[in-house]
């Protein structure tokens, strides 16, 4: 979600690494919900590209049919989506997940998601909504900061001692909203508590009026490889409690959900930054 790309990891020696594919994928991952057209000189700044060589990876995005152009600005389009499909399938846990999440949403009457961990990210790989509550709208394949969101400190919770330090010098956390936990040793405590706990809520932390709660998803291993969660409006429907019917019925759901990946031997590993 920077505008300067500091996430991105330093390109690895080696034979091997192709480094023009790694600047060609550098310059798909420029555009995001913030940045969804931007200009050959947004592109060349976004990536640290000189505007030649950005043209060129764009030109042939064209060519490919995953960017589109007016002239002046660049798009990505929906063909784009053909790079996560392979993943997504693979995965198995978007069809597992889906049907469980609309039940849920119908349940509540709330909207409902399933992410993954990726780096300090998560992203979306399903997603019911019954309404829109936040100013950016959620899709699949969507991404925010796993500080600030309920899925995502679910996930944190689930990772090894020895990770979870690394993946926190990457969220370099900023106050989203004036209710932003940011302070490291803040969130330790909060991941801490979530992960004896066996949930998260998030209170307006990524957008004011915004609450959100989610429970992990298991895969055949046992591991934690996805989390689940409801959304809903912080000023119209009360917090979820211990043993009332909005916890109760995402605690059933992802169990269902963790279920049905243990007998269809699905997430054996599990989501790794």
């Amino acid at each position: 979600m920077s505008a300067d790309r500091d996430d991105v990891p330093p390109m690895p020696p080696g034979d091997q690494f192709v480094q023009s594919l790694a600047r060609g994928l550098e310059v798909i991952r420029a555009f995001d919900a913030q940045h969804h057209e931007l200009s050959l000189s947004d592109v060349a700044r976004r990536t640290g590209l000189t505007r030649a060589t950005a043209r060129r990876f764009l030109l042939t995005l064209v060519g490919l049919g995953y960017v589109r152009t007016d002239g002046r600005l660049f798009r990505l389009t929906p063909q784009i989506l053909r790079l996560g499909h392979a993943y997504l399938s693979s995965m198995g846990l978007t069809d597992i997940a889906q049907p469980h999440l609309e039940a849920l949403s119908a349940q509540l009457g709330e909207s409902t998601s399933a992410s993954v961990l990726d780096g300090a990210e998560i992203v979306y790989v399903a997603r019911v909504a019954t309404r829109r509550l936040m100013m950016v709208g959620i899709s699949v394949g969507t991404r925010f900061p796993a500080y600030a969101t309920s899925m995502g400190r679910v996930l944190l919770a689930a990772q090894p001692p020895t990770a979870l330090p690394e993946i926190l010098d990457q969220l370099n956390p900023t106050a989203l909203t004036a209710r932003t936990l940011t302070d490291r040793a803040a969130l330790l405590r909060e991941i801490d508590r979530v992960r004896r706990q066996g949930y998260a809520v998030v209170d307006q932390e990524l957008e004011m009026g915004l609450r959100s709660v989610a429970a992990p998803v298991r895969g055949a291993s046992g591991d934690v490889v996805a989390a689940v969660n409801v959304s809903m409006s912080a000023l119209r429907t009360p917090a979820p409690t211990p043993g009332g019917p909005l916890l109760e019925g995402l605690l059933g759901a992802a169990a269902a959900i963790s279920a049905d990946l243990r007998t269809a031997g699905r997430g054996a590993e599990p989501a790794a930054p």
